[in-house]
């Protein structure tokens, strides 16, 4: 059966509209979805519906594969932390996983004051060894355990060329294949910059900045994902493109902390995981009380209808679960969002201009 693509959604739309709002003289001119009349809207999302019924849908993940969360110790010394970090995706790569992710900041600890003096510089790529150990330590994971690795975040310094003494920061993440090359970084788009008193304030604004993609990553032997980095999933819009550009799962490396770990780490994951119908992997640090920031934890992964299919607790660990897209087909199948959307009412945020 041929498989009926957006593309041709927007054809048929269009010719429609042609139909429904050709005037009667010679002068053709299409009149804005929203002026046409209560009706003729209807009819047309009536029509769009009918066709969107009968599309065959493509399978977004082409064969099951076992992803890994690294629930990670970290501590001051950033070697040791690179050392560690290897043994722990040997250990996961060792157990079947085929994509392993490690947590936000996983090359330092966590704070605006440890930002500056453990950033590295990644630009140009492929940055030296000196620039940047954590960049090649990441590749050596991946090449040497043959597995496609989300590198959790590190602390970035960018320099302008020609301007040693402009420096600015990110928390980025950096994705490679097993072959060890870089496939994609994300720059974290939402700094987390919160205030509950009595309870936590937090500025990353403080020292870095934001950066301005949404980051979907080829995996040429399963699909698309998405990575974005904690605070991100916050904000629903993110997922929302991500998804419609054919991603079978959402991969945020993040630290919530223990103010709002309890209330909404799980519930951002399983809402993430609700709306999109996809899967949803959160990778936290390890919990440690002595640090000045005390990550919560329960790293955790969702399937396509929101269950929750592992969460560790607070201490060191590796969580994994196997990824099926016919798992994918069926949320969507049975409740078919992806059919009933309204852009006759709203708009859909994934037409947007998204660089990637």
């Amino acid at each position: 059966m041929r498989t009926t693509t957006s593309r041709s959604i927007r054809i048929f739309t269009n010719s429609l509209l042609a139909n429904l709002t050709r005037p009667k003289s010679s002068t053709y001119h299409h009149q804005p979805f929203f002026a046409l009349p209560t009706t003729t809207r209807l009819l047309l999302h009536s029509q769009i519906r009918k066709m969107a019924s009968s599309t065959t849908h493509p399978i977004l993940l082409k064969k099951p594969v076992k992803l890994a969360c690294i629930q990670l110790a970290s501590g001051a010394d950033k070697s040791a932390n690179l050392s560690h970090a290897a043994d722990k995706v040997r250990e996961a790569a060792s157990g079947g996983a085929n994509i392993v992710v490690l947590p936000e900041c996983f090359n330092s600890p966590y704070g605006c004051d440890f930002f500056p003096s453990y950033a590295e510089q990644l630009l140009p790529s492929p940055p030296t060894a000196e620039q940047s150990p954590s960049f090649h330590a990441l590749s050596a994971m991946a090449r040497d355990n043959g597995i496609y690795l989300v590198g959790g975040s590190i602390p970035e310094l960018a320099i302008e060329e020609g301007t040693e003494d402009k420096k600015t920061y990110y928390n980025t993440s950096l994705v490679f294949g097993p072959d060890g090359k870089l496939l994609a970084s994300h720059r974290k788009v939402h700094l987390f910059d919160i205030d509950i008193p009595g309870k936590i304030k937090f500025k990353e604004s403080d020292v870095l900045s934001p950066g301005n993609s949404v980051t979907l990553v080829d995996l040429p032997d399963y699909g698309r994902i998405a990575v974005a980095i904690c605070y991100d999933i916050r904000f629903p819009e993110l997922a929302m493109i991500a998804a419609r550009k054919g991603c079978f799962a959402l991969v945020y490396p993040g630290a919530f902390n223990t103010t709002t770990g309890p209330l909404h780490w799980r519930l951002q994951g399983q809402a993430r995981a609700m709306d999109n119908q996809i899967y949803v992997a959160l990778c936290s640090p390890a919990r440690d009380m002595s640090a000045s920031y005390h990550a919560y934890g329960h790293s955790l992964i969702v399937d396509p209808m929101a269950r929750v299919l592992v969460e560790a607790e607070e201490s060191e660990t590796i969580v994994s679960a196997e990824l099926d897209g016919t798992k994918i087909e069926e949320a969507r199948s049975g409740i078919p969002l992806r059919d009933q959307r309204r852009f006759d009412i709203y708009p859909d945020v994934s037409q947007a201009k998204v660089s990637s």
